[in-house]
């Protein structure tokens, strides 16, 4: 019975933690778009955006990486055997590529907090993508964790991965295309 409410309270944080990284990246972006804009325009929406940041970072993000990271820990206490199986290996590295993902985002926060931003929109816009391709990772791990399931689920990681670059670069000539009309 606890493996299963330790198991839920994982999944709400996880999603959490996920929620808290795809918006806070939209926010980066954002921000690095405000600065662009007319002086008071531009002073108005840093001074907000920063705001919006911070609070999502320390109240929602960061809290939900720490929960979600106990819970998981419960839960291979609980189920030990999950260590050695193959998947949990590959799943584990996709955390520790989170993780990684996690601190890029503290150093881009960290920056805003300084007052730049040192990103192009376009490459938040991508660097977005990469935490939906890890839980993709992750969530065909969990379910699929047998050998022939997980490869499969590999492939369609990378298919995955290919597509949203491609979606991403054609938003952007698309963008590029409408400003071009419009002007």
């Amino acid at each position: 019975m606890e493996y299963l409410y330790l198991k839920s309270l994982h999944i709400i944080f996880i999603t959490t933690w996920f929620a808290g990284l795809f918006y806070i990246i939209r926010l980066f972006i954002y921000y690095k778009e405000a600065e662009g804009k007319p002086e008071i325009e531009q002073q108005i929406l840093l001074k907000q955006y920063k705001l919006m940041i911070k609070r999502l970072w320390y109240i929602i993000t960061w809290p939900s990486a720490v929960l979600a990271t106990i819970f998981a820990v419960c839960l291979l206490i609980l189920q030990p055997a999950w260590i050695k199986m193959p998947w949990m290996h590959i799943k584990l590295t996709f955390v520790v590529a989170l993780f990684a993902y996690h601190w890029s985002c503290q150093i881009m926060y960290n920056q805003i907090e300084k007052g730049y931003l040192k990103y192009s929109s376009f490459a938040l816009r991508i660097w977005n993508e990469v935490a939906t391709i890890i839980l993709f990772a992750c969530v065909f791990l969990v379910v699929l964790k047998n050998s022939i399931g997980w490869i499969f689920g590999t492939i369609g990681i990378i298919g995955v991965s290919v597509l949203l670059m491609l979606g991403i670069k054609l938003y952007k000539n698309i963008r590029k295309k409408k400003s071009w009309d419009t002007n």
